[in-house]
């Protein structure tokens, strides 16, 4: 039976937790076997701020500045936010560019007849050029030929052991894919972009049906197993094995597409993609190598961001009456609240504000935006629109005045990413998996560039502060 412990959990301003004797905290059988092993976790792991800064160690390979430690060339993409003058940061209107292409100029043609956008945006980044309609055609086909699933593999790894996270299903569907590639550990271009291929093809089938799985197994609820349809973009798969009634608009299957091309690949740098390259350096398969970037994408603090700022907007929506939500007075008043950690999670952040690189404007959040404005005009929707509109105008100024920070605050493209999701009806649950399946592609782009071009294995230093010598004490004299 589970049993009832006491401690305090205090959060210092390091971030680190110290443990004493307040909260109550729920704990299982098994955990209880270990309690105490884990009472001193905080004590014997915490290492003094001071000590980063006495040795000038770059926390989370960042400068004082808050700019990225270089550790690497890439020639895939590039994030841009400001520019230094005289080693102070100037902010910029931010723009990404890929493969020296504009996002904006990429994105910018909203034709109907430009329906496999991310399959294009897919093949420019793992084949360095823009496709001709030929090629684009045949990197199409390609694609669709490889969403089959191995015989067995949907009621033995996704329906048998269905989990709440569809993030970690993926990233051992990914791993379990390996046993069934005869070639897995070649490393030659052939079978690295194969395996690329077949993974980009696939996540979204897995993903997919790893939802309908969860949903059987903990809220009993019917398991769909649409089949997909061969022709269909990646977007309409997504929609059409989505929807019980696979029927889905025009205008959502463009508004998916401009999603996943929004999220397909951001820059070395960022935690999932330096995973990759992290792992391929060290001469690892492909599977290894995509499967721990799923892993890091979950996290809170990098794709998994999206849940907790739809958290915060929908927490925000309950605490300020809808007719107040264009006024900058009322959503200010509560933004304050929870920038002075008196409401919603306390931690005093607000989600789906401000950027590691972007200062004036973030890329991916305008053209995210614009689309997702278009979406809502004359629905239910619009109003909640104007909401994030609101939040987006007047948080900078008040995280600015409480927090007394003169750091350029922009919306990131988490403040509408999830918006333009619940328009759509996707669950919150497929909101980082989506992320994961779009960014599949800038993965794979950074892994070939690390094979080719990296050749040594990333292996940064750490600093031992413990440098006293202790004297080992027998067991009977302990």
């Amino acid at each position: 039976m589970p049993q009832e412990i006491d401690r305090d959990l205090i959060r210092t301003d390091d971030g680190a937790v110290k443990v004493g004797s307040a909260e109550t905290i729920r704990i299982s059988e098994e955990e209880t076997e270990s309690v105490d092993l884990y009472e001193t976790f905080a004590e014997i792991n915490q290492i003094p701020s001071q000590l980063y800064r006495d040795h000038d160690v770059k926390r989370g390979l960042r400068n004082a500045d808050g700019s990225g430690v270089l550790a690497g060339i890439t020639n895939i993409s590039n994030v841009h936010g400001y520019r230094l003058e005289d080693g102070v940061k100037v902010p910029e209107e931010g723009s990404l560019r890929l493969r020296g292409y504009d996002l904006y100029d990429l994105l910018g043609d909203t034709s109907p007849l430009r329906r496999y956008r991310f399959e294009e945006l897919t093949y420019l980044l793992l084949m360095g050029e823009l496709p001709s309609q030929s090629d684009l055609a045949r990197f199409v086909s390609v694609i669709d030929g490889n969403r089959e699933l191995p015989d067995g593999f949907t009621a033995s790894m996704l329906m048998r052991d269905a989990a709440p996270s569809i993030m970690n299903v993926l990233s051992r569907s990914v791993l379990q894919l390996y046993a069934y590639d005869e070639h897995a550990e070649e490393r030659t271009p052939t079978h690295e972009i194969h395996t690329a291929l077949s993974l980009l093809s696939r996540l979204p089938r897995v993903m997919v049906l790893s939802y309908y799985s969860k949903r059987a197994r903990f809220f009993h609820e019917s398991m769909i197993m649409h089949r997909f349809v061969e022709g269909e973009t990646t977007a309409e798969t997504i929609l059409s094995m989505l929807r019980p009634d696979r029927s889905y608009t025009p205008e959502e299957a463009t508004m998916l597409d401009i999603m996943l091309c929004l999220h397909a690949e951001h820059g070395g740098g960022n935690n999932s993609t330096f995973a990759t390259r992290v792992l391929s350096s060290a001469d690892t398969d492909p599977y290894s190598a995509y499967s721990a970037a799923i892993g890091a994408l979950k996290g809170y603090r990098h794709g998994g961001a999206n849940l907790k700022v739809r958290a915060m907007q929908n927490d925000l929506k309950e605490n300020v009456p809808s007719e107040k939500w264009t006024d900058e007075g009322a959503v200010g008043d509560y933004l304050r609240r929870i920038v002075r950690k008196e409401a919603y999670d306390r931690t005093g952040l607000v989600y789906g504000m401000g950027h590691a690189v972007y200062t004036l404007s973030d890329p991916r959040a305008v053209v995210c935006k614009q689309f997702a404005g278009n979406l809502a005009q004359g629905t239910a929707f619009e109003q909640e629109f104007q909401l994030l509109n609101t939040i987006e105008r007047v948080a900078p100024e008040i995280v600015a005045s409480e927090r007394g920070v003169t750091k350029t605050l922009c919306a990131n493209v988490d403040m509408y990413s999830g918006f333009v999701y619940s328009m759509m009806g996707i669950p919150e649950d497929l909101y980082t998996p989506l992320f994961a399946c779009a960014r599949m592609a800038g993965w794979a782009a950074h892994r070939f560039e690390e094979i080719v071009s990296g050749k040594r294995i990333i292996r940064p230093a750490y600093k031992n502060t413990k440098t006293g010598v202790r004297a080992y004490v027998p067991m009977d004299e302990r």
